[in-house]
């Protein structure tokens, strides 16, 4: 999921100078700021990050509470939180690094990489039969796997016998608790990422490739090409190639133990109510995962997600030097859905398109705004156009349950409007 934030809210680039001295000596997002003291306290969240930052400079972070209701330690910039589908466009920006060095193609076949995937079979009706099923009448490209058009199912979407055959193979790529939740857990993953995309070709695709969006596990199969292609494992190539370079010291899809003091605690919401269901010092992200899940594995700092976003801003540079090429961060933010796909209307139908794991704005106030949530009730985007980065992290499933992300929505926009005021 991922809420129609306009961070840019009509910015221009001529009054970034401007804004930048206007509010040099006050807050950026008091609107933003008056939300989280809201939230925050008794009977509410145990404690909420966010954070607004102008091109090139550091966030404004907005910090309030602790990292569990029996977790007494301030929650902060530092604190450590399940991104979840957060992961997405770290996973497509590094897919996107490995096509502008030659070694993968936006539009090769996946089977060129992965040959279980050469002759797939499809649905004749959407979630309906496993057993009436046609030829795939196109082969699934990168194109698709990292923009949710490959065809391929996803265990939290599908409904009927293919979940239940996509539970059965364990191509499950989540996990939420140590505790089997109804309506939350979906079926224990197989291990190895060899393995689920091994079993994954054999689950018969919902959709013909390349025809429609569909929430999919193509940023976790992504993992496995990114393997093929690179010769490395799937975390070892991300922290040579992202987390190593920008100092994402705090990002991993196995929290080390002697960071479990920063973990927050992860909550489900039951009649209106926060219920702790990973506590941090005794999180399933402790344990190696199942494995390095592309789509929703990790877990990460807000300080270190601002990172990722403020070097995408900076056209793939960060503390003066290259991290990635700046090709693959123009292609990876730029609408790649195929010629005639639109969006669904709650993310925005004909005025978004999608890149390398995340939302694009085409219009409007939310033109060249790039980002992306998890299920878990964090957000993280950037303006492509003005620079301008903005994120919230809180920890509660299903994060449609609560009002908070809405609201951040609308007080966002207020603060950004109130910068753009001050810059004219």
């Amino acid at each position: 999921m991922l809420l129609r934030l306009g961070a840019a809210a009509g910015l221009s680039a001529a009054a970034l100078p401007v804004l930048g001295r206007a509010t040099r000596s006050h807050e950026l997002a008091p609107n933003v700021r008056a939300l989280i003291e809201r939230w925050v306290g008794p009977g509410k969240f145990p404690g909420l990050v966010a954070s607004l930052a102008l091109p090139g400079r550091d966030p404004e972070w907005i910090a309030r509470g602790t990292d569990g209701f029996t977790d007494f330690d301030a929650v902060g910039p530092d604190s450590l939180f399940r991104i979840y589908s957060m992961t997405k466009p770290i996973t497509g920006m590094a897919a996107m690094q490995l096509i502008a060095e030659g070694k993968l193609a936006l539009d090769q076949p996946l089977h060129d990489i992965l040959p279980a995937f050469r002759n797939m079979q499809v649905q004749d009706t959407y979630d309906g039969s496993i057993t009436a099923l046609h030829p795939a009448p196109r082969w699934i490209t990168i194109r698709n796997l990292v923009t949710h058009t490959s065809g391929l199912g996803y265990v939290i979407i599908q409904q009927g016998p293919i979940r239940d055959l996509m539970q059965d193979k364990g191509v499950v790529p989540g996990v939420i608790s140590r505790i089997k939740l109804p309506g939350l857990f979906r079926g224990d993953p197989v291990k190895g990422l060899d393995t689920f995309a091994d079993r994954l070709a054999e689950v018969p695709l919902v959709y013909d490739p390349g025809t429609r969006w569909s929430y999919s596990a193509g940023l976790d199969l992504m993992g496995r090409v990114i393997e093929v292609v690179s010769g490395k494992s799937f975390p070892q190539y991300l922290q040579d190639t992202i987390f190593g370079p920008l100092g994402m010291t705090s990002t991993w899809f196995q929290v080390p133990q002697r960071e479990a003091h920063r973990l927050t605690t992860n909550h489900a919401v039951i009649a209106d109510r926060l219920v702790p269901i990973d506590p941090g010092e005794t999180s399933i992200f402790l344990d190696p995962p199942p494995f390095p899940m592309g789509g929703a594995g990790l877990v990460s700092s807000p300080r270190d997600y601002d990172r990722f976003l403020r070097m995408l801003a900076q056209g793939g540079t960060f503390g003066g030097k290259r991290v990635l090429d700046e090709r693959a961060v123009r292609m990876g933010t730029s609408n790649l859905l195929p010629e005639g796909i639109v969006l669904p209307t709650m993310f925005g139908g004909a005025d978004s398109g999608f890149g390398a794991g995340g939302r694009l704005g085409l219009k409007g106030q939310e033109q060249g705004v790039f980002g992306w949530a998890g299920a878990a009730g964090t957000v993280g985007m950037v303006d492509m156009i003005h620079g301008l980065r903005s994120q919230i992290f809180a920890q509660f499933m299903p994060p449609t349950a609560l009002d908070l992300l809405p609201e951040f929505q609308v007080a966002l926009k207020q603060d950004v409007m109130a910068l753009m005021t001050k810059a004219q």
